[in-house]
C-alpha cells in the first residue's frame, strides 16, 4: 500500500485537481449532520449535530461536503448555526455543497433557489465549490438542455456565485455523461470505491486524465465496513448476500490482524493516489481523533493482499464494469 497521509504529513493539504482550491485528505460528510434514521439507523439531536460541526473544524480536517437536500435542509441548519456561533468560518476552511432538485422539478429556476437556500442556512454569501448532486434520479429533466440546470450552474459560476462545479452522484453511466459535458471539473464518486466494489474504478481513470478532483465517498458503504451491527445497506440499498457475507468475511479478517476494518475501508481509499480527498461521515464528536488516529495505524500487506480477494465479483457491484465509451 502507498503511504497514508496524516494531519503530520505534507500530503495532508493537496490541490483540488485544476481549481487551486486546497483541501485536506479527509474531509467530513455532512450526511449524517443533519441525522437520517432512514438511512443510517441512528438519529443525530440538534445540539449533537451542531457541536459535531464545531469539533470538525476545530480538526485537521479542513471541509466539510453537505448538500442542500440532507436532512430536508437540516445540515445545512446545523452548520451554519455551528458557524454563527463561532464567528464565521475558520480561515482555510471550507464548506462545499451541493443543488438538489425538489421532487421532480430539477429546472434551472430550482437550482437557483437551491442555491438561495444553502446561502439562508449556511449564512454565506458565495461557495467554492457546489455539486450537482443525484442526477441519476432525474433522467428526463434535461440537465444539459439549453436553458437547464447545468446551465444555470454555469451563469451562477460566471456571476461569482460559485467558484468551482462538481457532480456528486452514483450511477456511473450518468456520471460519465455528466464528464461529456465538459464542465465539471470536479467528482464526487460513493460506494463505487472500496473494499467491496470497484465500479467507479473506469469513472476516476477517465477524470483524473481530464485533470479533475476526485473525491470518493461512503468508503464504509453505508456502515457495513465500520461495523457488524450495521443496517444491511449497501450503496444505499438492500445488498446481495454475498455482499454481506463479503463484509462479514473481511470484518473476520480485519479482527485476525487485530485492527478495526472501519480503519482499513479508509486507508484503503486514502492509498488510491487518484483521490484527492475522502469523505467520511461523521455522527459523534468522538469519532473524528479516532478516525485521524486510526491513519497512523500501519496495517501489513498481507492483510490487503488476503483483503483483495474478497472482493465481490463484478457481477454484484452496484454498477458492472464499462468504459465511457460504452455509455
Amino acid at each position: 500500500m502507498n503511504t497514508i497521509p496524516t494531519p503530520s504529513s505534507p500530503t495532508w493539504l493537496r490541490p483540488l485537481g485544476s481549481t487551486g482550491i486546497s483541501v485536506s485528505a479527509v474531509i467530513a460528510g455532512g450526511g449524517p449532520i443533519g441525522g437520517q434514521p432512514e438511512l443510517f439507523g441512528y438519529d443525530v439531536p440538534e445540539r449533537q449535530g451542531i457541536d459535531l460541526v464545531r469539533d470538525i473544524l476545530a480538526s485537521p480536517i479542513r471541509v466539510i461536503d453537505t448538500s442542500n437536500g440532507y436532512s430536508v435542509g437540516k445540515s445545512e441548519q446545523r452548520i451554519g448555526t455551528a458557524l454563527r456561533e463561532m464567528g464565521g468560518l475558520p480561515a482555510d476552511h471550507l464548506i462545499v455543497t451541493k443543488v438538489d432538485a425538489r421532487g421532480d422539478d430539477y429546472s434551472a429556476t430550482r437550482i437557483r433557489d437551491s442555491i438561495r437556500e444553502s446561502q439562508d442556512r449556511l449564512g454565506l454569501d458565495t461557495f467554492p465549490l457546489v455539486h450537482l448532486h443525484d442526477p441519476e434520479g432525474h433522467p428526463g429533466s434535461g440537465l444539459d438542455s439549453p436553458g437547464g440546470a447545468i446551465e444555470a450552474l454555469v451563469s451562477l459560476r460566471d456571476e461569482g456565485v460559485i467558484g468551482h462545479l462538481g457532480v456528486a452522484g452514483g450511477h456511473i453511466p450518468t456520471m460519465h455523461r455528466m464528464l461529456d459535458t465538459g464542465v465539471f471539473e470536479v467528482i464526487l464518486t460513493h460506494s463505487r470505491l472500496t473494499l467491496l466494489d470497484r465500479s467507479a474504478d473506469d469513472l476516476v481513470d477517465r477524470a483524473v486524465d481530464l485533470g479533475l478532483g476526485v473525491m470518493n465517498a461512503a468508503v464504509l458503504g453505508g456502515g457495513l465496513l465500520g461495523s457488524r451491527s450495521a443496517k444491511p445497506f449497501y450503496g444505499y440499498r438492500p445488498p446481495a448476500q454475498e455482499i454481506l457475507d463479503s463484509a462479514a468475511a473481511l470484518h473476520d479478517l480485519a479482527d485476525e490482524y487485530g485492527i478495526a476494518l472501519a480503519n482499513a475501508a479508509v486507508q484503503h481509499s486514502l492509498s488510491d493516489q487518484r483521490v484527492t480527498a475522502t469523505v467520511v461521515g461523521f455522527s459523534k464528536s468522538a469519532r473524528i481523533p479516532q478516525l485521524l488516529e486510526g491513519l497512523e495505524t500501519r496495517i501489513p500487506d498481507q492483510f490487503w493482499n488476503q483483503a483483495a480477494h474478497l472482493l465481490p465479483p463484478s457481477k454484484l457491484w452496484l454498477d458492472p464494469p464499462i468504459t465511457h465509451h460504452q455509455v
